[in-house]
C-alpha cells in the first residue's frame, strides 16, 4: 500500500520483500532515499542500514518500524538515520518528510555541484566519480574535462573549446594529451554502457 501511495505521488519505488533482497538490490540500483523496516526477515533493517552507511554513504535512509522503544530509536539515529517513524503512521507525514529530506539533499548538492551521469555520480568538488560501491578519484585535468563535458551534455564540445578552457592552449601536443585524458574517462565510465563520451 505504501508503494502504491508513493507511486501516486510521482516516486519510482522498488519494493524489497526482505533484507536479503534489499542488500542484493543495492548492488544493481541507485536510490535517492531508502525506507527501512527494522523487522525485515532474513536480514534486519539495522543490518541493512549499517551496510548502506559503509558502502553507499550518499543514500539517506528513514526507519519505518513498529519498534517504538527509545533504545531502538536511539540506535536508528546512531546508525545514521535521517528520521525514525513509528507505526502506525500517517503516509502524508512520511511523504512530507521524504520531500523535505530530498530538498535538503538537492540544496547541498547544488552548493557543491554534483552531476548525475546515468548510474554515476560525479562530485566536482571532491573530484570523485562514483558508481555503486566503486569510487574513482580523478586528476585535476580529468576532473575539469568531465565537468566541462557534463556542462555540455548532449551537445558537441569541440577540441578547440576544451583545450582553450582547460589547457589554455590548442596546439597538436596539447590535443594529444587531452585525448589521453578522454580515453581514461571513457574507461572510468564503462560500467554504464548507456552513457559514454562520443567522438
Amino acid at each position: 500500500m505504501l508503494k502504491i501511495f508513493l507511486e501516486m505521488n510521482d516516486f519510482a519505488v522498488t519494493l524489497c520483500e526482505n533484507g536479503e533482497i534489499a542488500l542484493k538490490t543495492l548492488e544493481t540500483h541507485t536510490f535517492d532515499v531508502a525506507i527501512l523496516d527494522i523487522m525485515m526477515t532474513l536480514v534486519d533493517g539495522f543490518t541493512v542500514a549499517t551496510y548502506i552507511q559503509k558502502n553507499y554513504k550518499t543514500i539517506p535512509f528513514v526507519f519505518l518500524s513498529a519498534k517504538s522503544l527509545k533504545g531502538d530509536q536511539i540506535k536508528g539515529y546512531q546508525l545514521g538515520a535521517s528520521d525514525y517513524l513509528v507505526k502506525p503512521f500517517d503516509p502524508e507525514i512520511l511523504l512530507l518528510k521524504i520531500n523535505l529530506l530530498l530538498s535538503k539533499i538537492n540544496a547541498q548538492n547544488s552548493n557543491r555541484q554534483v552531476f548525475k551521469i546515468g548510474n554515476y555520480e560525479f562530485d566536482v568538488e571532491k573530484k570523485i566519480l562514483r558508481i555503486m560501491r566503486q569510487e574513482q578519484k580523478l586528476s585535476p585535468k580529468e576532473n575539469d574535462s568531465l565537468q566541462l563535458l557534463c556542462e555540455k551534455q548532449e551537445a558537441v564540445l569541440s577540441h578547440e573549446e576544451a583545450l582553450i578552457k582547460i589547457w589554455k592552449n590548442d596546439d597538436y601536443f596539447t590535443k594529444q594529451s587531452m585525448n589521453v585524458f578522454v580515453t581514461r574517462l571513457r574507461k572510468f565510465l564503462s560500467f554504464d554502457a548507456t552513457h559514454t563520451i562520443l567522438r
